[in-house]
């Protein structure tokens, strides 16, 4: 099955493309945009909006014609393996299957002061309808807010005896989100809890391969809510103590 971007007809490959040069809002600096729409392997490229956003910096809204395409049967990705259930369900299973509430403390680390993220999977409220691990009746939730660091984390982590540890990273300029969570292996790593704990990370940059490749045991990327987190942690925890 071969495709390209669909704009107004099939397989047209049509793409909208965005970015600011530090050129001052003129002539010469639309052709510019133009240019490299071209070396970025567009056809008919156009630039159909453009502001200089400060003095020296425009940015552009540019259109043009992908001249690629790719083969979608070939491409594979690796994926939380896990069925997602409603909160009843998990619940449920967490009560017949462990027979205890799964312990989690999650926190958005390092430099990252956003909690949307967190929250959206720990608080009572959730996000978009998806009520987060606070309201399930078989979860210990534990949110530690944002900007807490490694230490503070597997402190916390260490003193209610947590199952698993959540952590959320959205901000991610110049890979700081990569220094922070491979820190964080190897610091459970260096303590000997590693394998005595789930560890999933979560956020717009992150995705289950990229966990992988740094140690964790799951990643969570865009359009996951606390109903894929909470199935795939009861889980996970109910294969490991099987296992165990």
């Amino acid at each position: 099955m071969i495709i390209k971007p669909y704009g107004d007809t099939m397989n047209d490959g049509k793409v909208q493309v965005s970015f600011t040069l530090p050129l001052p809002s003129k002539e010469e600096s639309i052709e510019a945009a133009r240019q490299i729409m071209y070396k970025m392997g567009f056809d008919n490229p156009q630039v159909v909006f453009y502001k200089e956003l400060a003095e020296g910096f425009t940015f552009f809204v540019c259109y043009g014609n992908s001249t690629h395409s790719i083969d979608f049967t070939q491409i594979k990705v690796q994926k939380v393996e896990s069925t997602t259930w409603s909160m009843a369900e998990t619940d449920k299973f967490i009560e017949k299957n462990i027979g205890r509430k799964i312990v989690v403390v999650g926190a958005s680390t390092g430099s990252d002061a956003h909690t949307v993220g967190i929250d959206a999977i720990m608080n009572m409220k959730g996000y978009a309808g998806h009520y987060g691990l606070e309201r399930y009746e078989m979860f210990s939730a534990y949110n530690m807010g944002s900007q807490v660091s490694n230490e503070e984390l597997i402190k916390r982590a260490i003193e209610v005896n947590a199952d698993a540890l959540l952590v959320s990273q959205t901000v991610t300029q110049k890979d700081v989100h990569l220094k922070n969570m491979t820190e964080l292996i190897e610091m459970l790593d260096a303590e000997g809890l590693r394998k005595r704990v789930i560890v999933v990370c979560g956020g717009p940059r992150i995705s289950h391969e990229l966990a992988k490749e740094l140690g964790f045991d799951a990643g969570f990327g865009m359009n996951s809510y606390a109903d894929d987190v909470a199935s795939y942690l009861a889980q996970e925890v109910s294969r490991r103590l099987k296992n165990y």
